[in-house]
């Protein structure tokens, strides 16, 4: 009874601890503004587009490098509809188009295994940003287009919503059979066929999830830049930087991809700011040497060290 007891009181502290800090959060634009909100508005982005990663390519090992183009369609949706629909309409739909892309492209392509479906996924992130570069060119005379302003309070509260969202999500995933299906296709994806598992219909949706919250984040940023063009919405870096964010973090628990998009976006900016000439090169030394010496990312490095000291505190007594 004790265990049990011990086991309730620590869910509800840890319920209690998140919902004070979901509540920090909310009211934080009341207290500050500009720059620091514009901050974490990255992190926010970074963390879902991580996080939304490892949704599918953490458990199953397929490396996608989709997520710009389900970004950018994101980000285009608002561009398209966002002076006509509220702004919430346009995040629901804009979530919804880059999910049915991503179902289809899935239906399509999640038969592909190793180096060809990530070929194939970055393929689809220039295949969609030259189309749309074309068509705008050449059937509407112009490049880019203008996005409604809204103001950054708003934006916060959305984002962090989607985050909330994203984060439930993976965290109800993990613990349920469908989460354990995809494991069991990640370590032998034959065996799990054998044991009775629909694999593509399983990558398939998951593919498609985990491509709803790409989108939604997409469209609700987007209004934070008032211009794009295929370029701009559809730029690599968002398909490459989820994934080192989430080795550099760690793919073991689901706090990895969050401190490692936490950490990333925050190492990027100070960076980027401090030193704009020497940047992608500290920046570069920095992943290697996560990569070389930290195999299990940031939490594990933190677990390996916890133990330690646990182990000199043993020996001490």
């Amino acid at each position: 009874m004790n265990s049990v007891a011990s086991i309730v009181l620590n869910r509800s502290f840890q319920l209690g601890l998140l919902a004070v800090i979901l509540i920090a959060l909310a009211t934080l634009p009341l207290h500050y503004q500009g720059y620091n909100i514009v901050r974490l508005l990255n992190i926010f982005m970074f963390v879902v587009l991580t996080v939304s990663w490892v949704i599918f390519s953490g458990s199953t090992g397929y490396m996608s490098l989709a997520s710009a183009a389900f970004f950018g369609v994101g980000i285009y949706t608002s561009a398209l509809l966002g002076d006509k629909l509220p702004i919430a309409v346009v995040v629901g739909i804009g979530a919804l188009v880059s999910s049915c892309v991503a179902f289809l492209v899935g239906a399509l392509t999640l038969r592909l295994r190793g180096i060809y479906f990530a070929i194939f996924t970055f393929g689809l992130v220039e295949l969609i940003k030259h189309l749309t570069l074309w068509w705008e060119i050449n059937m509407e005379d112009r490049r880019g287009r203008l996005v409604v302003y809204v103001e950054n309070d708003i934006i916060f509260w959305v984002m962090l919503s989607i985050l909330v969202a994203t984060l439930l999500t993976a965290y109800f995933i993990r613990r349920s059979k469908w989460g354990l299906a995809l494991q069991s296709i990640g370590e032998n994806e034959e065996a799990a066929a054998h044991m009775g598992i629909n694999v593509t219909l399983v990558k398939v949706i998951t593919f498609a999830v985990s491509a709803l919250f790409v989108g939604a984040s997409g469209a609700i940023i987007a209004t934070r830049w008032t211009y794009i063009d295929p370029g701009i919405a559809f730029n690599p870096l968002y398909s490459f930087m989820p994934v080192l964010m989430a080795i550099f973090g760690g793919m073991g628990r689901l706090l990895g991809p969050v401190i490692g998009a936490i950490a990333f976006t925050y190492l990027k900016e100070e960076l980027g700011t401090e030193f704009p000439e020497l940047y992608m090169l500290i920046f570069g030394i920095i992943l290697i040497v996560a990569i070389l010496y930290m195999p299990n990312g940031l939490v594990g490095l933190i677990q390996r060290l916890w133990i330690r000291g646990f182990r000199r505190q043993d020996a001490d007594t």
